[in-house]
């Protein structure tokens, strides 16, 4: 848990602020999602104007959490429109790098008015004048719902299905090793608000659209073992993206199927980008931290699930990623 004084600051921050500007990384996923939500109904609830910016585009199964559409940087606003915003309070969750805010960088490197950082990755640029870090936490969700509980502001059922969402989807419903008995314990709290976890299980799990489906179909088709069963990748390229008329927000949490194999330690999915970068994320059941990987390639993240951005070919990508992975296979051998 973020410490009390933390805390006790970051209350304070957001008591003295009038106009706060809330944002997350790009390529948000259900963490990111559900703790930009929370914070931005608990803000309005204090009499915040309040002003909720992502990156890139929210997925369509997380969009039940926004009572209204969330603008979009680069399309509904620009940078020059929050240079001169007046903000007197900018509130980052869910990271702590420039790298994953790379079109807010720039107004970040200029901002004069506190940054407050709710984050539970090990990553970090310290960009908060005041930071609620944990790195024990599954997700940042939780960081959210301490500072709900700290200063004992009102959680709302559709504040508790923001920060329950964005704690199952870190802990892959309650499958990941990240499953405390704290994830657990304050999911108990959310339900006991009046949630529906079946009903919610089905939006998340059992709501796929046919694009989604036949680029699932697609990555799997390119599944490769490595290293005696124990390395998979796979990839995706950007005609599947335009066979199928997925988007790049279909892809979140596809690289766990291919988790279902007994002897698959490590996982890794490219996926090819229009600008010729590509995406890699990577998961780890634990014997081999992928963070350290991701970071050697300007990345970064948690010990069993951490991506990065690597120039391109995608087989270029898979070989510097293998020849890393080698040699921490090598290491679990000695």
């Amino acid at each position: 848990m973020a410490n009390n004084v933390n805390l006790q600051k970051a209350v304070e921050l957001i008591n003295e602020s009038k106009n706060i500007l809330v944002t997350t990384h790009a390529r948000p996923d259900g963490d990111a999602c559900g703790a930009v939500a929370a914070m931005a109904e608990t803000l309005t609830a204090l009499g915040k104007k309040v002003t909720s910016v992502t990156l890139s585009d929210i997925p369509q199964w997380y969009e039940f959490l926004f009572t209204e559409k969330t603008p979009l940087l680069g399309k509904d606003i620009t940078v020059e429109q929050l240079q001169g915003g007046a903000f007197d309070l900018v509130i980052i969750v869910d990271t702590n790098s420039y790298s994953q805010l790379a079109k807010l960088t720039e107004f970040l490197k200029e901002n004069d008015k506190p940054v407050l950082v709710i984050d539970h990755h090990v990553t970090s640029d310290s960009l908060g004048d005041v930071e609620l870090i944990d790195t024990a936490a599954a997700a940042a969700s939780l960081i959210v719902y301490d500072l709900l509980k700290f200063a004992n502001w009102p959680i709302t059922k559709s504040i508790a299905k923001a920060l329950f969402v964005g704690t199952t989807m870190d802990t892959g419903w309650f499958q990941f090793k990240n499953t405390d008995s704290r994830v657990h314990r304050v999911c108990s709290e959310l339900i006991d608000l009046g949630l529906d976890s079946a009903q919610l299980y089905q939006d998340l799990y059992q709501n796929y659209s046919h694009c989604r489906f036949e680029l699932m179909v697609a990555m799997l088709n390119t599944l490769e073992f490595h290293f005696d069963g124990r390395y998979v990748t796979q990839h995706l390229r950007g005609a599947d993206f335009e066979r199928t008329g997925a988007a790049s927000s279909d892809t979140e949490n596809l690289i766990d199927e291919c988790r279902r194999i007994a002897s698959v330690e490590v996982a890794a999915l490219f996926v090819e980008l229009p600008d010729g970068q590509v995406k890699v994320s990577l998961r780890s059941t634990g014997k081999i931290d992928v963070r350290k990987i991701a970071q050697k390639f300007g990345g970064g993240g948690h010990t069993m699930a951490s991506g990065a951005h690597m120039p391109g070919p995608v087989e270029k990508a898979k070989e510097l990623v293998s020849a890393q992975l080698e040699q921490e296979f090598q290491k679990l051998k000695k």
